[in-house]
């Protein structure tokens, strides 16, 4: 039997890298001028009130721009480039037109024709992926005859890697990425992503690693430059590799383990071929959870809220049904809370969150963050005073009102404006010795 191809390469120059990392997969062939080609890329954060640390979270325009000039050279002339960026509200536009404009991306529009949809404009349909799983896809993206698929290579503190088949879970509506992240201990949230590759029946994924992304999804995550590209005609191949790539064994990535069993597919790579660089070459170990640890006093904190003192509060580490809304507040929210610390411990709160965290008896102070959590506990006679933060998503002076209300008081600036903290993060990379290796060009299209 064949073997399934992926390639690893440098990325040493423009164009060239990328072109040698197709060639090698031969990811892009039976490619005609007929051929519809949907380009997915990964913007998984965007802010249009101020700059921020894009590296390793967003796929750079260089790779994006190489790409679409690789697949004219193929003769193909039908290109859309969608994605759909998680907002604050829901109805915002602006963050997506600033982000293409940004990007770039608008100027492949005049020079190539490529054309550019907001995957949350719609329209979607519906696609069963069997076992009474449905999920409602972007139409154009499942319709297209080949979905070029440009994930980042990176850590992933709910899936542990973020990789092709992940990023086609940016293709699907809302609602139905809120199923995604249901309490269902089975088809939990990886068993509902290793089912997205059944809507996509031809992919092409070129994974850029130019910079990787530790602990990400999102700018809370610490950017290594790595200079790596991988490509395969096969994403769960590709996906394998690069979560060995990053350090972690296939078997150990639930929603890869649950895709290669789902086709008969052992997750050891005795499948796959891999050409170019070895993977022991350019394997780097990268973390993906954020450290938790219980205190003295037996509340549970990030570690890195913990070390600056903090005391009388509780704030589980996040699982797998925190979905996207209340996982980005809940970063910032985190980060909020530790720049107001005062040295004063609160009053025995505690913060829940997902879809299945249960109070601590005897608490003082219950905060429930989110329409799930407060559908579950409402009635709960175990928690002493609840403190609801209702809504899907929540909107921010609720949080605000909430953290007060248990003394907490965080300013609500903070709050209101989710972009603060990576505004702030980018600071650290603009620093005269890691200046050079954070280079904001790569994001930029000449």
């Amino acid at each position: 039997m064949d073997k399934y191809r992926v390639a690893i390469t440098r990325y040493e120059k423009k164009l060239e890298s990328v072109r040698k990392v197709i060639e090698l997969s031969q990811a892009f062939k039976n490619l005609s001028s007929s051929t519809k080609v949907f380009v997915k890329p990964n913007i998984v954060y965007w802010s249009y009130t101020g700059d921020f640390a894009k590296w390793g979270m967003v796929t750079t325009s260089r790779v994006v721009e190489d790409t679409v000039a690789i697949l004219k050279e193929h003769g193909v002339d039908d290109i859309t480039i969608g994605e759909g960026i998680i907002t604050q509200d829901p109805r915002d536009k602006e963050t997506f037109r600033h982000a293409v404009e940004n990007l770039g991306y608008k100027s492949l529009n005049k020079r190539y024709g490529v054309k550019l949809v907001n995957i949350m404009d719609g329209p979607f349909e519906k696609v069963d992926l069997g076992d009474a799983i449905d999920l409602k896809f972007h139409a154009q993206a499942i319709h297209s005859d080949l979905v070029v698929n440009l994930p980042v290579l990176k850590t992933h503190g709910q899936t542990v890697v973020s990789l092709g088949t992940k990023n086609l879970k940016g293709t699907i509506n809302i609602p139905s990425r809120k199923k995604c992240h249901n309490p269902d201990p089975e088809k939990d949230l990886h068993y509902m992503i290793s089912r997205i590759v059944r809507a996509f029946p031809r992919t092409a994924t070129i994974v850029d690693g130019i910079y990787t992304l530790e602990r990400g999804p999102i700018w809370a995550g610490i950017p290594h430059r790595k200079n790596i590209l991988l490509a395969s005609f096969d994403m769960l191949s590709v996906d394998m590799v690069g979560a060995k790539v990053l350090g972690h064994n296939p078997t150990d990535v639930a929603h890869l383990a649950h895709a290669a069993r789902d086709c008969g597919r052992p997750t050891d790579l005795s499948d796959i071929e891999v050409v170019g660089e070895k993977i022991e070459d350019v394997e780097s170990y990268h973390e993906w959870r954020f450290p938790y640890v219980q205190n003295e006093r037996g509340d549970v904190l990030p570690r890195a809220l913990n070390r600056r003192g903090l005391k009388g509060l509780s704030l589980a580490e996040y699982d797998d049904t925190l979905c996207t809304y209340c996982s980005g507040i809940n970063y910032s929210m985190t980060a909020a809370i530790a720049a107001c610390w005062q040295g004063e411990p609160w009053d025995d709160v505690e913060i829940l969150t997902g879809k299945v965290m249960n109070p601590t008896p005897g608490k003082k102070k219950t905060i429930l963050l989110g329409q799930c959590m407060y559908n579950l506990h409402k009635d709960n006679p175990s928690i002493g005073e609840m403190i609801p933060i209702k809504g899907c998503p929540p909107k921010s002076e609720d949080v605000v009102s909430a953290l007060h209300r248990a003394g907490i008081m965080v300013n609500p600036a903070l709050i209101h404006n989710l972009d603060w903290y990576p505004e702030m993060l980018l600071k650290r990379y603009q620093k005269a010795e890691v200046a050079a290796e954070f280079d904001e060009s790569f994001y930029r299209m000449e």
